[in-house]
């Protein structure tokens, strides 16, 4: 199917174009996107080329009403059953996809929705992504925090109950090196029960040292699994070596983590094929290490600042609903979070039905959780966003929603003996 995304440069502005033609012709920057660069670990595993063949052989069009019919009635969801249930057949069954995707939610996580929040450390990054608002390329403002500011920006999240915290940066080994990272994760451990990470992919020794320092799981989104679209779309940097990113979560958890999290960014390339291919990994990720706890995001992308044309035109709201309770179907155990980059609508109504994770309080910016969380201006420039978020509402109106719609909020389930 050819896809409607602009995806290449059809959104890029003429200095972006210029520089995305320079790149594209000198010879010193037409590194291959499967060739590691010095100092990338390789590991051998089965996951990855398993994963392709499914996903470069996935024709959708061929499942029909049958097909989708069957899947909704087996016990348990096969691959071929996720196939058809992700298929353009599956659509008009969305109701009953909604029916069993709930059925399978209630059981295994009963009404609880769990609630964190990101915290942007740094948007320093070195790769140039086009759709990426952190890209190097793109004139934002940057910065980094202190360890005094970090410890500042946790201490305001907890003081207002949250439990759980992700930590982010740009991709940026020269501003935000693996030691930087892991004194703000021993900060973290401080003021939370629960800390995530999601930063640029690392080798299985420096997930260890991590871990170490703290973190219980790490999240890494593929952005796309088709290997071909994601060259054009990562043009410089490490970010661009497409075979390391894959391998991040087996990584990370070879090298300690409790958990790992996976996503596809919807609106990238054939969106049912990357939501195939994610949801595969994680089921090989999860025979393959038994005791993981493994989780799904399905984000969809978000305008960035100095260009609001971003936006996943073939991915709408009906398409993400059913990719999301395909998830479930397919992967009853696994948790599954739907971020701020959805409308305050349909995150209410996810949660009764497929997901079990939304972030609350969100900033995609540096150093204003201040500024968010107790109306207090701060005299400290802050650095940029990296997308634009659609759901705003604070920690205490998500709980409140979400007691609301009949659910109960859960900030952290695990008990450290």
């Amino acid at each position: 199917m050819e896809n409607q995304f602009f995806v290449d440069s059809a959104f890029l502005s003429e200095e972006a174009l210029s520089k995305k033609h320079r790149l594209e012709t000198d010879p010193s920057c037409r590194r291959s996107h499967m060739e590691y660069m010095p100092g990338m670990e390789q590991i051998q595993s089965d996951i990855r080329p398993t994963v392709m063949e499914h996903m470069n052989s996935y024709d959708y069009y061929k499942y029909t009403a049958k097909d989708v019919q069957a899947a909704l009635e087996h016990e348990t969801c096969s691959i071929e059953d996720f196939k058809a249930l992700l298929s353009p057949a599956a659509q008009p069954f969305l109701e009953q996809m909604a029916q069993k995707a709930r059925m399978e939610t209630s059981k295994h996580f009963g009404n609880t929705v769990y609630l964190f929040t990101p915290l942007y450390i740094a948007n320093y990054c070195e790769n140039y992504c086009v759709y990426c608002g952190f890209n190097c390329y793109n004139h934002i403002k940057r910065m980094k925090l202190t360890m005094e500011q970090i410890e500042h920006e946790m201490k305001v999240i907890a003081d207002s109950g949250m439990e759980e915290i992700l930590i982010l940066t740009g991709e940026s080994r020269a501003q935000s090196d693996v030691e930087y990272i892991g004194e703000a994760c021993k900060l973290a451990r401080k003021y939370f029960r629960m800390v995530g990470l999601e930063i640029y992919p690392v080798n299985t020794d420096e997930y260890h040292y991590l871990h170490t320092c703290g973190v219980d799981y790490v999240t890494v989104f593929q952005e796309t699994y088709d290997a071909d679209k994601y060259e054009t779309l990562h043009l410089m940097g490490h970010k661009r070596v497409w075979p390391y990113r894959f391998d991040s979560q087996e990584r990370a958890l070879r090298g300690g983590m409790r958990g790992v999290a996976l996503s596809a960014l919807l609106g990238l390339s054939d969106f049912r094929k990357d939501a195939l291919a994610t949801g595969l990994h994680a089921y090989y990720l999860q025979r393959k290490y038994p005791q993981a706890e493994i989780s799904l995001s399905c984000p969809r992308l978000r305008p960035i600042i100095n260009n609001d044309k971003i936006n996943p035109l073939d991915v709408g709201e009906t398409q993400l609903c059913q990719i999301l309770c395909a998830y479930r179907i397919f992967l009853p155990f696994a948790g599954i979070t739907v971020s701020s980059r959805e409308s305050e609508q349909f995150r209410n109504g996810i949660v009764k039905i497929a997901a079990t994770k939304v972030s609350a309080g969100v900033s995609t910016g540096i150093g204003d959780h201040e500024s968010k969380y107790t109306g207090k201006e701060t005299e400290e420039a802050q650095g940029d966003e990296q997308f634009e978020i659609d759901d705003s509402r604070s920690f205490h109106q998500m709980y409140e929603d979400m007691e609301g719609e009949g659910l109960q909020p859960v900030l952290n389930d695990y008990l450290y003996v």
